[in-house]
């Protein structure tokens, strides 16, 4: 949409990849792939078990409440009742440890991180640092939005990291390679 696309075109890529989505859930989708979908739709159906996660990591959240329970304090985190807490969950593991002050500072974070990355993009002096620098930030925003939403409850699990939060290396080194060229693109044509 970005770069030009036509409406037309949007609209017939929704329709196939809704196709291919039916498709995908009879011919593609792993046993336990599916056990995700449906125990997100029905989430008391298997508490013990596909369930588990979003369980913990809504108790893990709602345990923190204003101020959380301090760095490295958190019962389910520390005692691993949530699994993953490094990875899909650190989320979770955040809010339960800094509570709603933490998770409104890293909203505010990301909200400054994608605010800069949009501006990058409005003043790009080319197509390519344009189309990279919404790229960049239409990944980004989709990441925190799934990782979070995974979280919470409103999206089944999927395995998303959470942007500059999320143990692992490769895609920490990713985030700040892409960064640092939006920042570039910026500052060679600004100043």
């Amino acid at each position: 949409m970005i770069s030009g696309m036509r409406w037309r075109h949007f609209c017939i890529l929704i329709i196939l990849i809704l196709c291919i989505a039916l498709l995908g859930w009879q011919f593609l989708l792993k046993p336990y792939q599916k056990e995700r979908i449906i125990s997100f739709l029905n989430p008391t159906a298997d508490p013990h078990g596909s369930s588990y996660n979003l369980k913990q990591s809504i108790i893990a959240i709602g345990s923190g409440k204003i101020w959380g329970k301090g760095l490295g304090w958190g019962t389910q985190t520390q005692l691993q009742f949530l699994p993953e807490a490094k990875t899909d969950f650190v989320f979770a593991a955040w809010a339960e440890e800094t509570g709603f002050v933490g998770i409104t500072f890293l909203f505010c974070a990301f909200f400054a991180i994608l605010k800069r990355l949009y501006e990058y993009a409005l003043v790009a002096p080319n197509n390519f640092a344009r189309l990279f620098s919404f790229g960049f930030l239409i990944k980004l925003t989709a990441e925190i939005i799934l990782n979070i939403g995974v979280n919470v409850g409103f999206l089944p699990v999927v395995g998303i990291a959470l942007p500059f939060m999320s143990l692992g290396g490769s895609h920490l080194i990713a985030d700040f390679i892409m960064l640092g060229i939006a920042s570039n693109i910026y500052y060679s044509t600004n100043h």
